[in-house]
């Protein structure tokens, strides 16, 4: 295997942390409170599901299926040969190689990221596929490393993970309805239309989400202590942002965006470093 430690990866590395960092301030909070063994691989993950996500969201001046096309064809390029000249690359090979994350699992990110330049009507199907693909397999390459090889662990946590994923991802579905549609031409709710999206509509998804944010919350507690505290950290974090979004009407979701203010996250971040330092999760 590569050595992380040779100046190249040390630099590939510090990409990948540039990106999580310039993109999320959450995360990138979460991530600093892992143990430091953990945190180069999560910002490689969280590198690569970046930059593919920025291809399909943002460069609407280029064609964004041959540039996702060589990002796909550049990924498995970099599997096979184990080495990179794009740095985002060659640290999430050494990460995928390292932590054995399955291929399937990068199949299906890619196929969603995918499906983002298509019109979809999203059934309840498409929907849930989706979601496995942009937002479940990322929770199982993180959980891959947050597991580092027990087996039986990563199993009995698998589950959890995913709904952990899904129930971001639903957040972010649900505060960014605005942008995602007038910008980009989707909604993802299956049967919400964007110009009678209702309460009705909105208390139903809140709902979803709030059995996933439930789900999710047993597999945290179990999580290795190495890990426990960034992953619950951002649990808390969404799901603060999803109890904002439940208390506003349908209508200004629609015109507006909800988020969590930077004293309210600096609270949050003091009140879950108590609550597992005294082991009250």
């Amino acid at each position: 295997m590569e050595n992380k430690n040779d100046l190249y990866s040390r630099s590939c590395f510090e990409c990948s942390k540039l990106v999580t960092n310039n993109y999320s301030t959450s995360f990138s909070l979460g991530i600093k409170l892992f143990a430091k063994k953990l945190r180069m691989p999560i910002y490689a993950i969280y590198g690569f599901v970046r930059f593919a996500d920025e291809i399909v969201d943002t460069f609407h001046d280029h064609d964004k299926a041959s540039l996702l096309a060589k990002f796909k064809q550049d990924t498995y390029q970099a599997l096979e040969d184990r080495i990179s000249l794009n740095p985002i690359l060659h640290t999430f090979q050494q990460v995928v190689h390292e932590y054995k994350i399955e291929t399937e699992l990068i199949d299906a990110f890619l196929e969603s990221m995918a499906m983002d330049l298509d019109d979809y009507v999203y059934t309840t199907d498409v929907y849930n596929k989706y979601i496995y693909g942009s937002a479940e397999v990322v929770g199982l390459m993180c959980l891959r490393v947050f597991c580092d090889g027990n087996e039986e662990q990563y199993q009995s946590l698998k589950s959890t993970a995913c709904s952990l994923g899904a129930a971001f991802q639903k957040v972010n579905f649900l505060r960014d309805i605005k942008s995602d549609y007038e910008e980009r031409g989707r909604v993802y709710f299956p049967g919400v239309d964007y110009h009678h999206f209702s309460d009705a509509d909105k208390d139903a998804i809140e709902a979803d989400i709030k059995a996933d944010f439930d789900d999710a919350y047993k597999g945290i507690v179990r999580l290795p202590k190495s890990a426990r505290l960034g992953v619950y950290l951002a649990y808390v974090y969404y799901t603060n942002l999803l109890k904002k979004i439940k208390h506003e009407p349908a209508a200004e979701l629609s015109d507006r965006r909800i988020r969590v203010s930077d004293g309210r996250k600096i609270l949050l971040l003091f009140n879950s470093t108590i609550r597992h330092r005294l082991n009250i999760l």
